[in-house]
Parts: C-alpha cells; sequence; structure tokens
C-alpha cells in the first residue's frame, strides 16, 4: 500500500470515484485530490516548503493525471513540474494519465514524461489491483 497518491482532475466525480476506488482497494493510505494543474503545482510547491524544514516528508508516489482540464492542461502540469526541482526530490512520484482520450498522440507525448502508465476513464477496481505489484 502506498502511503499517499495525489489525483488530479476537474471533475468531482472522478474525483470523489477516484478516492472511493484507491479506498476499496487499500491501495494508498491518504488520497489527496486537486482539480487542476495549478492547485497540483501549488501542492507539490507546499512539499517542497515543508522539505525544506522536515528531514523526512510523506509525498506521493503516484499522481493519477486527468490531461483535459481548465486552467492548467495535465501537459501544462507536467511540463512545470519537470521545469521545477521536484523532480530531483519527490524522486519515487510517477505519473499515471487516467484520461477520455485514447489518441495515439496523446499516449505517445506521455511517454515523453515520467508517465508509467495511460489508463481510460473511470478508474476502476482492476486497474488499481493490476498497478498494486509495481508499486508494493
Amino acid at each position: 500500500m502506498l502511503d499517499k497518491i495525489l489525483c488530479v482532475d476537474d471533475d468531482p466525480i472522478t474525483l470523489m470515484l477516484c478516492r472511493k476506488v484507491v479506498e476499496k482497494v487499500e491501495f494508498a493510505k491518504e488520497i489527496v485530490t486537486a482539480k487542476n494543474g495549478v492547485e497540483a503545482i501549488e501542492y507539490f510547491d507546499r512539499l517542497l516548503e515543508e522539505k525544506k524544514v522536515k528531514d523526512s516528508i510523506e509525498y506521493p508516489k503516484l499522481v493519477l493525471l486527468d490531461l483535459n482540464m481548465p486552467v492548467m492542461d495535465g501537459w501544462e502540469f507536467l511540463e512545470t513540474y519537470m521545469s521545477k526541482e521536484y523532480h530531483n526530490i519527490f524522486i519515487l512520484t510517477r505519473f499515471i494519465v487516467l484520461s477520455s482520450s485514447i489518441d495515439p498522440y496523446d499516449i505517445n507525448k506521455a511517454k515523453t514524461y515520467p508517465v508509467i502508465g495511460f489508463l481510460s476513464k473511470p478508474i476502476t477496481k482492476e486497474m488499481l489491483e493490476n498497478l498494486k505489484p509495481q508499486f508494493i
């Protein structure tokens, strides 16, 4: 079981479903949510500040990320994340795109980031159970 994951999606129903499925499968102890990429970046900014005053902090080892969101979409989030020092500090964080898009362009573009999977919405119990071995 992971200590913490982050679900980033602008749809409140998707966020609720993510929380319920993660809890049901006992995939993570804590589920943090963000409604868009800006909220997710702000969350990592807070973690970075916390890391400066503590030796050890719990940070998400997995981010479930939607691509199509207002304010800052998933691609902009990944670009911003990679341009900051996060990827050097939160080195175990991996990303799974959770999207309604199955566009081959999106799937190939995801490979240019630390994205370990591309899953179609909605997230299911079976999807998470198949991911568990990668995180145990």
